[in-house]
């Protein structure tokens, strides 16, 4: 259920009178993006947030649809003859109890797709995402002078589960609306003080991929072991042969990351079981070190289990779960042209390279679909410039996306969000 306290309420009753109007004040985009912090949406729920900013765009003269991929949101806004812009934000937060004690922290409990009730945070700031949008949208009408070509602005659920923007290019994205030349979309984070924008060329972000591995074995009194094949056994030996795909099997030079991070199995000390489960993530750059990485695994628990003595009707299954995320590859012709603007607009001191991150962000799938877009998604800087100086100096250490403790300092990071994704869509739609 959700409880949406008076806090909450003012918030909504002040963004839905000030937020229809143009231009958006500095305020009036800190406002919606404090109401945004407060009422986080899990991802497939993001009913009452799209609603509000689909209302919002409209009010600006955005022709909007709603619910393409299920929840998504397209606005669209034709300025003239010229090319085609897509900017994208995510809308989805996480079930994360927030610990930031912001007068503006969420309180927020929902029901998660197991029907088990969870706290709910904009922990990786997708708050931040939507208030840019929705401020950069704003920005752009008001100057439409300054600039010709058609401007889409996508709202996309899910990001969280790597399936909204799959669903949204499934839903006819690419051919019922106009095709974009260009993408661009943002990310804030810790990896750079508040006023500052970070970017990596080429690939920026990782493949994802969940493997779950079930394995049977034959249970049975633990003080008579030789009349079973012991799972936990057979499990301890798979978890250590996975860990050569990566040391032995993968090119040193491709990375590559392969984690257990779960294995359950067994109740009670003096029982052999005869299941255990194993919960894996896989990160990569390159399709190819994905497709191999996902090949060995399954040659290896394979080998593993006849190594053990398991019947065939007894080999463990691998399954490849739906929440595939492709890797992030920020084009660099494109990403070069685009920093030119930003750089022009913030100052180049206030732009700077940052190593790529094994992280995952569905944003990438949108360029891979052929022909290729060219896209770039750039990094927001979010930290407080004196906790930024005393981190450089090794006092303090920061929280990082996904933490109950993430807080962007919301009105530099807004202000630089909104000026360098304005001053990039102008430039490139001139």
């Amino acid at each position: 259920m959700i409880n949406i306290n008076n806090f909450s309420l003012r918030l909504l009753a002040i963004s839905l009178v000030c937020l229809l109007s143009i231009p958006l004040k500095a305020e009036d985009i800190l406002t919606l993006y404090k109401y945004l912090h407060s009422n986080p949406e899990l991802s497939w729920q993001e009913d009452k947030t799209s609603e509000l900013l689909s209302k919002k765009l409209e009010g600006y003269g955005f022709d909007v649809s709603r619910g393409i991929g299920k929840k998504g949101v397209v606005a669209i806004y034709k300025n003239g003859e010229g090319p085609t812009l897509m900017i994208r934000a995510d809308m989805d937060g996480l079930p994360v109890e927030e610990k930031t004690n912001l007068p503006y922290a969420s309180k927020i409990k929902s029901m998660n797709r197991f029907g088990v009730e969870v706290p709910v945070m904009h922990a990786c700031g997708h708050d931040i995402h939507m208030a840019v949008l929705i401020g950069s949208a704003s920005e752009l009408v008001l100057r439409k002078k300054e600039w010709s070509g058609t401007l889409i602005m996508i709202l996309q659920p899910a990001e969280e589960v790597g399936q909204g923007s799959l669903e949204m290019i499934n839903d006819g994205l690419f051919e019922r609306f106009p095709r974009p030349d260009f993408n661009l979309a943002l990310h804030v984070g810790a990896n750079g003080p508040a006023g500052s924008v970070g970017y990596h060329l080429g690939y920026s972000m990782a493949n994802v991929d969940s493997v779950d591995i079930i394995i049977e074995g034959i249970g049975g009194h633990g003080a008579y072991p030789h009349t079973t094949v012991d799972p936990i056994v057979l499990s301890a030996q798979i978890v250590l042969a996975l860990q050569t795909i990566v040391s032995r099997e993968i090119n040193p030079l491709e990375p590559a990351v392969l984690t257990v991070g779960s294995i359950h199995g067994g109740l009670k000390h003096n029982i052999i079981p005869d299941e255990v489960k194993l919960q894996l993530t896989l990160r990569s750059y390159s399709d190819e070190v994905r497709k191999k990485t996902i090949k060995n695994i399954k040659r290896i628990v394979k080998g593993q289990a006849l190594a053990a003595g398991l019947p065939e009707d007894k080999m463990p299954t691998v399954i490849l779960k739906d929440e595939h995320t492709p890797a992030l590859y920020n084009d660099p012709d494109f990403s070069n042209k685009v920093l030119d603007f930003i750089r022009d607009e913030i100052g180049s001191e206030n732009v700077f390279e940052v190593p790529a991150v094994m992280g995952g962000e569905d944003f990438g799938r949108f360029g891979r679909q052929e022909p290729r877009i060219p896209s770039f998604l750039f990094w927001l800087g979010g930290v407080e410039k004196e906790d930024w100086v005393k981190y450089k100096k090794g006092e303090i250490s920061l929280a990082s996306n996904h933490s109950p403790f993430f807080a962007p300092d919301p009105k530099p990071t807004l202000s630089t969000g909104v000026r360098a994704m304005t001053s990039s869509a102008i430039g490139l739609l001139k």
